[in-house]
């Protein structure tokens, strides 16, 4: 079986959020599954030149981009096992940050375009086109609509994956033929509220569609979850599933990680507390063990469950002893209302704006608790990653969170969850964190027991093979 996995970011080339982590993950375990997967990427200018100096040119050739056509350089990379094509248009992706530009829908047109055009110059004819999020959604389009019937083509299964519904590919009519390169009598493929709707032609055209985990999959049937396409996903909510991601456990271990103060492992947990007291110093936090840390990294945004944080924080604050490390940047008032927090708490909160990967992994091992009180999230990866450094996740019942993580209040779970959006609610359920914490022995058996918890892509990548065998046989 052969796939092509197609992506707009990819580890260890380039990545903004959770879809490069997956897109560098989940190829790696299914080839340890004996599955042909290969990734293809564009070369953005941001990829570092120590990974560019192991690429190999493999040939170039034009790509119909409406009614000119461009170049496209074809560049293979191998690691960790795993096949990379990533292809070239200074043009299109020598440029600051992968999105956000004025000629997008441009930009991955061509990307789209040009992973159909490589088919013939390259040595692998893939089983299943497996594409993801807006980015790469016309490849499911243009295989339908131009390509299928072509001789080398045919046979070729298409299945495009969901990693966050709010961001569709939505632009105006007047880009179909002049930009898409898609002639008025297909618009209706693409077609939503007057619009091009490039996530809505890939779910039309797919054979199969999934998401990123099977509560996620359920909510975006919903109006509340699906930003205007719920009705579309319900009509088709036969080819519709939710696999939950996986974490890449290998680069997320608490034994070999090199970013963090102290090494343990879940054999050998002593050391937890060694990162704990030098989070608290390397942070300017007061240095006491028996201050429950609590340590959040995030998007600094409203659907992120910063707002109702910011309805409890005082109040937690000055009726505990908690302490919080907030990592993150986004939206200017979440900024500066946790700055301002650090500034009414000293010593109890910390406030770094910005992101760095290596303080993000110092959180993960230091803090006790990890806080992910989301509005919505498809699946999450950070509650994973703080279970495999032993910090224990805070979550609201949705998406991944509401899949990876079972209330503890029965003795048995991984953290502690919470349903209501509200702010009293999630104050409720730290506090409850908190009690627990105070009973060190207990505290103790649940951080062993998130130490354990296998979040690996294993499980993920099966469930994936038994997809992609599924969608080859039709059914």
């Amino acid at each position: 079986m052969k796939v092509l996995y197609v992506a707009s970011e990819a580890l260890p080339f380039a990545a903004s959020g959770g879809l490069g982590d997956v897109a560098g993950s989940l190829p790696q375990a299914l080839r340890r599954r004996m599955v042909g997967c290969r990734v293809v990427m564009p070369l953005y200018g941001s990829v570092p030149q120590v990974l560019r100096d192991k690429m190999t040119y493999l040939t170039n050739f034009t790509v119909p981009v409406a009614w000119r056509r461009q170049y496209c350089g074809v560049f293979e990379a191998r690691h960790a096992g795993v096949i990379y094509y990533l292809l070239d248009n200074e043009y299109y992706f020598k440029r600051e940050g992968l999105y956000g530009h004025y000629d997008d829908a441009e930009r991955f047109a061509f990307f789209s375009r040009a992973v159909l055009e490589m088919l013939p110059h390259i040595d692998f004819k893939p089983d299943i086109l497996h594409c993801n999020d807006w980015q790469s959604a016309l490849a499911v389009v243009y295989y339908s609509l131009f390509y299928a019937n072509i001789p080398g083509y045919e046979n070729i299964k298409t299945i495009f994956t969901i990693h966050n519904i709010q961001y569709q590919g939505v632009y105006g009519h007047e880009l179909l033929n002049d930009v898409l390169g898609i002639p008025e009598q297909d618009y209706p493929v693409l077609a939503y509220d007057g619009d091009v709707n490039m996530m809505k032609g890939a779910i039309e055209c797919a054979n199969k569609v999934t998401t990123v985990s099977p509560t996620y999959a359920n909510e975006i049937l919903d109006p509340w979850y699906s930003h205007g396409l719920d009705s579309i996903l319900r009509e088709r909510s036969w080819k519709l599933s939710g696999i939950l991601n996986g974490i890449d456990t290998i680069s997320y271990d608490p034994e070999t990680d090199d970013a963090i103060f102290f090494n343990f492992s879940a054999k050998d947990p002593a050391n937890k507390a060694k990162n704990k007291q030098a989070l608290q110093e390397y942070m300017g936090l007061e240095s006491r063990a028996d201050a429950p840390l609590i340590g959040m990294v995030t998007r600094l945004v409203g659907h992120k469950g910063v707002d109702i944080v910011r309805g409890m924080a005082d109040e937690l604050l000055n009726t505990s002893d908690a302490q919080l490390v907030v990592l993150g940047s986004g939206d200017w008032q979440y900024e500066n209302f946790f700055r301002e927090l650090a500034g009414r708490h000293p010593g109890r909160v910390s406030v770094r704006i910005g992101f760095v990967p290596d303080l993000a992994r110092k959180i993960y091992a230091g803090s006790d608790m990890f806080l992910m009180p989301s509005q919505s999230e498809p699946c999450g990866l950070s509650q994973m990653v703080a279970l495999r450094y032993g910090s224990i996740p805070i979550v609201r019942e949705t998406g991944g969170l509401k899949d990876s993580i079972t209330d503890s209040g029965d003795g048995m779970g991984n953290g502690f969850t919470f349903s209501a959006y509200d702010a009293g609610e999630l104050l409720r359920t730290v506090r409850r964190a908190l009690e627990g914490y105070s009973h060190p022995d207990g505290w103790q058996m649940l951080v062993d027991r998130a130490l354990r918890c296998d979040n690996s892509w294993a499980r993920s990548a099966g469930e994936y093979i038994n997809l992609y065998k599924a969608t080859i046989a039709g059914n």
